[in-house]
């Protein structure tokens, strides 16, 4: 998912356990098109980004604030009118242990595949509502969809592929992520979807 360069890139610090992150992923084409940015995505783990950070999930945070709660998911459904996104689906297994494959995104990445990695698991997270944790799952998803399944998920065990998520992770911790999706056009930190106006700015200043 890159566009034509024109000097700026915009980094989308990732995991598949987000689903405003798929929200997110299904509009930027359009915003990349229309800036020229390129689309920088670093693999990251949601689960180690709230440790490092206290933060929580919205359905944990907001648990006690039924209002709040019921905002988040107005806006959410507001999102997927407004940009037709009619093939989303709250994954029934929600929330899922996105550990293995987010190691298989570094994996992905590591042999050149990411961009097709991450419009598949994001199918099968937020489409067709599979259970990703599940490692015979997702390797029968994974080779259903042109990759060598089983063969990708063995590489996650391996360590090099462990530490390079948990440095990316660190990484992002520390240049000020929260949370995911979270979006960085330079230094400059830009968190969910509906900021997504303000990162089109930023990459057309």
């Amino acid at each position: 998912m890159v566009s034509k360069s024109a000097g700026k890139s915009l980094e989308f610090i990732f995991d598949f356990g987000s689903p405003n992150a798929y929200l997110a992923m299904k509009i930027l084409p359009d915003l990349l098109d229309r800036t020229g940015a390129d689309l920088i995505i670093t693999p990251c783990l949601l689960g180690g980004i709230f440790k490092a950070t206290g933060n929580k999930a919205p359905m944990i945070q907001y648990a006690d604030a039924p209002a709040k709660m019921a905002y988040e998911n107005l806006e959410m459904r507001r999102f997927i009118a407004r940009h037709g996104l009619t093939k989303f689906r709250l994954n029934p297994h929600f929330p899922v242990n996105t550990l293995l494959i987010m190691r298989g995104a570094v994996v992905a990445e590591d042999e050149g595949v990411l961009d097709d990695y991450i419009d598949a698991v994001n199918r099968a997270m937020w489409e067709d509502g599979l259970k990703m944790d599940d490692p015979a799952v997702a390797a029968a998803f994974l080779t259903a969809n042109g990759f060598d399944g089983p063969a990708l998920l063995a590489r996650t065990q391996e360590d090099a592929i462990k530490a390079k998520l948990a440095a990316n992770t660190e990484a992002a911790v520390a240049r000020g992520t929260f949370g995911i999706p979270t979006f960085f056009v330079g230094d400059e930190i830009f968190f969910g979807k509906d900021r997504l106006g303000q990162v089109e700015e930023a990459l057309l200043g």
